[in-house]
């Protein structure tokens, strides 16, 4: 997702828990028994759109696997849409709902480990997103042409916005059939390959799109509007991935050029240090949509405009963001981290953020080198305030501070930086989407496996970057006849980052310092001669008099 999405968050989270977080939310970020009773194993998602009404209708099929005895469970959908009915084995069943919650009680037990299914049929007038993708929902646009332009963006809002699912991050369908209907004349472009259209006779045509790969439920995407395709293929490390482009008609030309010059390089730079595009089986694709852009995996949502930067502008200030298409790098940034490496917990977005931020550093080092996108990442550090954590709260449905974009991809930099070799990182970030291929996680998964690829425990760097706002001051003392001291000034206990240190016109050499006062043997080291690698590490210095 965008940077720009978490302001609120950023607020909200200086007010009292007992204010903020409501039954709505624990019943929406909470795994309770109802809920991990079912593991989601296929989806068929067969909506109706009717783009003058602003009204969608039809079902889905929820197919699972029992992994308790069931009697009830819980299911999401927002409480604006209608749950027409939900029909098992040809019976329709009571349920209740809460919020946008609903309840399904069964007429007989589900044995542990069955594989059995039930259909929601729903309908109304979804949410309408004001200011997509940061608020979610339908984003219901005409083109230049008049013509209905529209597109879905829910995440951290839910999916649960516009169709009925298990909404929680935790549990990724293992395979999808997403088919949408829209009036003759329009194109509906989703997630996965194309199965084919049908022309239903009552002027609509419904789409087919079939995803293979498990797929997080926000990533479910519809995209209608005058289409235009076209076709590449890039030859990657597992051989040969279809590119798809679907366009205004308008825009074609346009197109073509921008996203050849932009795709293939990408994805040159991101198999280079991720490994190979997670989704072969699924294709790549690129989406125009009205709004400016989403990661929905295999279905890009693009709304740059076809300009470098984003919107035309290079966030770092460094001149390095303006060398590229900034929606295209960071999106398809995410199908390596959030849609292949996906958080249990919406909590833990950072780790989508932080390591897509990261990636776009990673872009330029590739084609630019890695000064050029230490500089980056250095640049992003103005956007940064420090006002909260970048960590949100569990099992409430919150994400931590806007923060976990530009903080995130510093504190990767650094974690680079004290690694102190680059193939090792290298080998790091792509063991990162071997060993999670496919998975989800939380902190501890990705904090436990940097450190022990690198051989290093990391745990109170990422402690002090991730669940506190401040960052850390490297406190120096210096006393007359000539000994150096220094010690950290931060949150976590125990806090032991390394760091690098120099006399002007040296080497740099690592020190570790700790919470406590620890001598600095570097010969010559002087209050007036000495240097701290604050172009890497993001700390702050304070030096006594």
């Amino acid at each position: 997702m965008l940077a720009a999405a978490s302001k609120t968050s950023i607020a909200q989270l200086f007010v009292p828990a007992n204010q903020l977080f409501s039954r709505g939310d624990s019943l929406r970020g909470q795994l309770t028994p109802l809920r991990t009773c079912y593991d989601i194993n296929y989806y068929h998602l067969n909506v109706r759109v009717n783009p003058d009404k602003r009204y969608i209708s039809g079902a889905n099929l929820f197919r699972f696997t029992a992994m308790d005895n069931i009697e009830r469970l819980q299911f999401d959908l927002f409480d604006n849409l209608r749950v027409d009915s939900v029909v098992y084995r040809g019976e329709e069943l009571p349920f209740k709902r809460e919020f946008n919650a609903v309840f399904v009680d069964f007429p007989r037990l589900i044995q542990k480990g069955s594989i059995d299914s039930f259909t929601v049929y729903y309908s109304g007038n979804p949410v309408q997103a004001k200011r997509a993708p940061w608020d979610g929902g339908f984003d219901f646009k005409k083109d230049s042409n008049g013509k209905h332009w529209i597109a879905t963006a829910c995440q951290g809002l839910g999916a649960s916005v516009w169709w009925p699912n298990k909404d929680h991050q935790s549990d990724e369908v293992d395979s999808m059939l997403i088919s949408i209907s829209v009036p003759n004349g329009l194109t509906n472009v989703s997630n996965g390959r194309f199965k084919g259209s049908e022309d239903l006779g009552d002027g609509y045509t419904r789409f087919n799109w079939f995803v293979s790969n498990p797929i997080n439920n926000y990533n479910v995407a519809v995209n209608i509007g005058d289409y235009v395709h076209f076709a590449d293929t890039f030859r990657g490390e597992k051989g040969i991935l279809d590119l798809d482009y679907w366009v205004l008609r308008e825009n074609e030309a346009k197109a073509r050029p921008h996203f050849n010059a932009n795709v293939k390089p990408m994805l040159q730079a991101f198999e280079h240090w991720f490994g190979p595009y997670p989704f072969y089986a699924d294709g790549f694709k690129l989406v125009e949509t009205a709004h400016l852009g989403m990661e929905h995996q295999s279905a890009i949502a693009y709304g740059n405009k076809y300009q470098n930067g984003y919107l035309g502008r290079d966030g770092s200030g460094t001149g390095w963001g303006n060398k590229w298409d900034f929606i295209i790098i960071h999106e398809a940034g995410h199908e390596w981290f959030g849609n292949n490496i996906t958080s249990n917990d919406l909590a833990d977005m950072w780790i989508h953020e932080s390591f897509t931020n990261y990636s776009e550093s990673l872009y330029i080092d590739y084609h630019f080198g890695k000064q050029a996108g230490q500089e980056y990442v250095h640049g992003n550090r103005r956007g940064i305030q420090n006002l909260a954590p970048i960590i949100g709260s569990y099992h409430v449905n919150n994400e931590g501070s806007g923060d976990m974009y530009n903080k995130g991809g510093v504190l990767h930099n650094m974690v680079r930086t004290i690694i102190n070799d680059d193939e090792k990182w290298r080998q790091i970030l792509r063991g990162l989407n071997k060993r999670f291929y496919h998975s989800t996680v939380d902190y501890k998964d990705i904090v436990d496996y940097i450190s022990e690829q690198s051989g290093k425990d990391l745990s109170s760097v990422f402690a002090q970057y991730v669940r506190h706002a401040n960052i850390p001051t490297l406190e120096f003392y210096f006393t007359k006849d000539g000994k150096a001291s220094c010690r950290w000034i931060a949150d976590e206990q125990g806090f032991d980052m390394p760091v690098r240190i120099r006399t002007k016109g040296g080497q740099y050499q690592f020190i570790q310092p700790t919470r406590r006062l620890t001598p600095i043997n570097i010969p010559g080291l002087t209050r007036d001669n000495f240097e701290i690698d604050t172009f890497n590490f993001y700390i702050g210095v304070l030096v006594n008099q």
